[in-house]
């Protein structure tokens, strides 16, 4: 990725497949080293200072089409950490710059999954991910997919239950019933599938560039960093 005029250089961290290899559908998966591209962190010189101010962090993502085995490629996936007293953990917001993506969300307690929903993404749709849900992007298409995200920075991400599963609770496959269930999680739901929607709210809206939204409004942004207020309407992000 090449960053041009006001927008400082990013390198970015490279998921490689042997950092992979452990959450596959296919653990002896051949593929070219290098996945997917993380970059951190992406700003204008002059709005560094008013995102910082609101506690957040932008990043871009570059997944290329790829399969890995019989499974399309994917990131590793994640959760975050509550946010002290809460019991709510960060939540995340997505969008799609280019191509288009399928992103695997899913709630566990005490290792059994309550929920797993797949949102169909394309450009200029926005994704959130509510508290207390982990999740992994997919791109099962042929062409590259870039992403944003808005989050706040002042934690790390929680890899550990991802690791011990083996992966998420569903695997995408080039297979007839492409979404294969992940039998270490023991019993699964169904695959909920939704589309992604608006959130006018939270100042996301498709077609509207979500780094311009929060230069225009930052305050609409603080759902990432103060989600106890705004329980009803992530319960509206994946309804049915």
């Amino acid at each position: 990725m090449v960053f041009c005029g006001d927008v400082e250089p990013v390198k970015p961290d490279v998921r490689e497949l042997e950092d992979m290899r452990g959450v596959l559908f296919d653990k002896s998966a051949k593929s070219p080293n290098e996945l997917y591209y993380m970059y951190r962190d992406v700003c204008m010189k002059e709005d560094r200072g008013l995102i910082r101010e609101y506690n957040l962090r932008y990043d871009i993502t570059v997944i290329p089409p790829e399969m890995l085995g019989r499974e399309f490629v994917k990131t590793l996936g994640h959760y975050h950490p509550e946010i002290s007293g809460t019991g709510l953990t960060y939540p995340e917001v997505y969008e799609v710059l280019n191509g288009k993506a399928h992103y695997l969300l899913q709630r566990v307690e005490k290792e059994r999954v309550l929920d797993a929903v797949l949102i169909a993404a394309s450009e200029g749709d926005k994704v959130v991910v509510p508290p207390n849900y982990g999740h992994i992007t997919i791109n099962p298409f042929d062409t590259p997919l870039v992403m944003s995200n808005w989050v706040c920075p002042g934690f790390s991400s929680i890899y550990e239950p991802i690791w011990e599963k083996k992966g998420g609770a569903y695997f995408e496959t080039d297979e007839i019933n492409n979404f294969v269930p992940n039998r270490n999680y023991g019993k699964i739901p169904g695959l909920r599938k939704v589309g992604a929607v608006d959130v006018e709210e939270f100042g996301l809206v498709k077609n509207t560039p979500m780094y311009t939204s929060f230069l225009s409004n930052p305050e609409r942004f603080r759902f990432l960093t103060h989600p106890g207020d705004y329980e009803e309407i992530f319960k509206k992000v994946l309804e049915d």
